[in-house]
């Protein structure tokens, strides 16, 4: 059974900097991809960064520069790194893997103070 347990999330000034794990319960390179999604309060989740099996890196234009997706095998961790956080990146941020089937964490809150 697939279990992504996210974690790193926390209130932050803006400007600030937040890094958020999401660990697997199985081997992360059985995945095609692993992502980071996030939904504010009120709008749809949408895709933040992605990372495919063999560390191809696709992200969002609003975090493009700030944002920094990575992976650690052995650890069966992904990661995203979010630095100058402003207030428009408050929102819940979910992780996701997937193979056949598409899994999802539970969520870690990230809020950005003005």
């Amino acid at each position: 059974q697939v279990q992504l347990v996210e974690s790193g999330g926390g209130l932050v000034q803006a400007g600030g900097s937040l890094k958020l794990s999401c660990a697997s319960s199985v081997n992360i390179f059985g995945f095609y991809d692993m992502g980071w999604y996030r939904q504010a309060s009120g709008k749809q989740r949408e895709l933040v960064a992605m990372i495919t099996r063999g560390g191809g890196t696709n992200y969002a234009d609003a975090v493009k520069g700030r944002f920094t997706i990575s992976r650690d095998n052995a650890k069966n961790t992904v990661y995203l790194q979010m630095n100058s956080l402003k207030p428009e990146d408050t929102a819940v941020y979910y992780c996701n893997a997937r193979d056949t089937w598409a899994y999802w964490g539970q969520g870690t809150q990230v809020t950005v103070s003005s």
